[in-house]
């Protein structure tokens, strides 16, 4: 299986007063997210379907990737702030496909994956990573 993690797109408001919960993407972050699609739709690869956490700054950047690609889109609260590895084994569960983009949120991102690697990194915003999983694994 290859599991796409996406972290999502530039969200800092200075001056913030609500939720963080609920903060959207900058102006900025839509456009460098709307040239990251469009790069990967050059890159022909193949993606099954997208699954985002719900919070804004993930789903807007998720749902331009999923429209750019032309792939199926879902939200799945498993990927909101506190996912790693036991829910990402959750998510394998229920989303069984090949090729599975997911689109979350840091640190959840990067201790994940330097738990199924051994990596030593730091997903920055709108980074993406690839890993090979073998699912009878999980």
């Amino acid at each position: 299986m290859n599991l796409y993690f996406l972290r999502h797109g530039e969200a800092d408001w200075p001056g913030w007063d609500k939720p963080d919960d609920a903060r959207p993407l900058t102006k900025r972050g839509i456009e460098e997210m709307e040239k990251i699609a469009a790069f990967l739709a050059r890159l022909d690869f193949s993606l099954d379907r997208i699954v985002t956490s719900p919070l804004p700054r993930a789903e807007q950047t998720a749902r331009i990737v999923a429209e750019e690609l032309d792939v199926d889109l879902q939200e799945d609260h498993l990927l909101k702030p506190g996912f790693g590895l036991s829910k990402l084994k959750q998510l394998l569960k229920k989303y069984a496909d090949k090729n599975l983009m997911i689109v979350g949120h840091e640190p959840d991102f990067t201790e994940t994956i330097s738990g199924l690697t051994g990596a030593r990194l730091k997903l920055s915003k709108a980074g993406l990573a690839l890993v090979e999983l073998e699912t009878a694994a999980m």
